[in-house]
């Protein structure tokens, strides 16, 4: 059988850790793989879940690696193919020879329970990409290199890297996609509305877009001071009080204090002069508090925090 051979970033670990053995788990690692052998389809649903990085053992990224090759060029996958596709790279005796491909196909009889064998595979190489990103965020806060704001940059990229690799979809046979769409489809055709998605309260602009659909990705640009904040917050506005959908506003440069008092100057319809020089008329103030009534419940978030990314 091939010897154990862990992802480099765990040899380092803190020395309160050096005996605890890094999150892993051989049997699903050889379920998945023998479930690849005898079952075309199982590769599929391996390759949505998993990359040859996520096994623990050398001989198994190298197997998972050259399964999946064999399985992009057509190639039927067996023991005698497979054999030759490894002594070709000299990766057979690194994985173990026949031996050890016989005792994969041995030791699982099907491949029925593949997607929930990959999910372990996958958790636990996470697990262990946590332990590395931790470790390696020890080490920089010790040896203190750099100014503190960019060891704390640095450690937030690396654990936003792994949680990105949650996110992964994979792979949707269009099949399953086909019905879901007609039933939207249906649905669509029974609203008497042409706005199908959030209004923005720019007529010309909701009968291009049937309003603004979940998913979509909007952008506006123009130059400066040509009103795109001001055209962003009456959407934001309208959004939030008209049809009572939640908003999140991020301002790289405006303060949340600027933000709210041209969102209550636009809803008040009051002169935005008046309001920043004070010079206020008396019919100006309780249409300002009738403004900041509707706003008081509209579901409005603002973050203004400066270079957030």
């Amino acid at each position: 059988m091939p010897s154990v051979a862990p992802s480099a970033g765990l040899t380092a670990l803190p020395s309160a850790f050096a005996d605890r053995r890094p999150p892993y788990s051989l049997e699903a690692e050889m379920s998945v793989l023998g479930g690849m052998f005898i079952d075309a389809d199982a590769v599929v649903k391996a390759v949505e879940l998993l990359d040859d990085s996520m096994f623990y053992r050398e001989s198994h990224r190298r197997l998972f690696r050259a399964m999946v090759r064999m399985w992009q060029t057509g190639e039927v996958i067996d023991v005698i193919t497979l054999s030759e596709f490894l002594k070709n790279a000299n990766d057979f005796e690194a994985i173990g020879g026949s031996p050890y491909l016989s005792q994969l196909l041995d030791a699982v009889p099907t491949a029925a329970n593949i997607e929930y064998q990959a999910r372990i595979v996958r958790e636990k190489a996470i697990l262990r990409r946590l332990i590395e990103a931790a470790t390696g965020i020890i080490q920089s806060t010790f040896d203190q290199q750099g100014e503190v704001e960019a060891i704390l940059d640095e450690a937030e990229q690396k654990i936003f890297q792994i949680a990105q690799t949650q996110d992964r979809k994979g792979f949707v046979w269009i099949k399953e996609l086909l019905w879901p769409a007609m039933e939207q489809i249906e649905l669509l055709s029974q609203n008497s509305s042409s706005i199908t998605g959030i209004p923005t309260g720019f007529t010309d602009l909701d009968t291009m877009t049937a309003g603004f659909q979940k998913g979509d990705l909007i952008i506006i640009a123009a130059r400066p001071s040509m009103g795109k904040t001001a055209f962003i917050l009456n959407i934001a506005q309208h959004a939030a009080i008209t049809a009572q959908s939640s908003v999140a506003f991020f301002s790289l440069e405006m303060s949340k204090e600027s933000l709210v008092q041209r969102m209550l100057t636009s809803e008040a319809r009051v002169d935005a002069t008046r309001v920043r020089t004070g010079r206020l008329r008396d019919d100006d103030y309780p249409r300002l508090a009738q403004a900041a009534g509707l706003l008081n419940t509209a579901p409005i978030y603002i973050d203004d925090t400066p270079a957030i990314s």
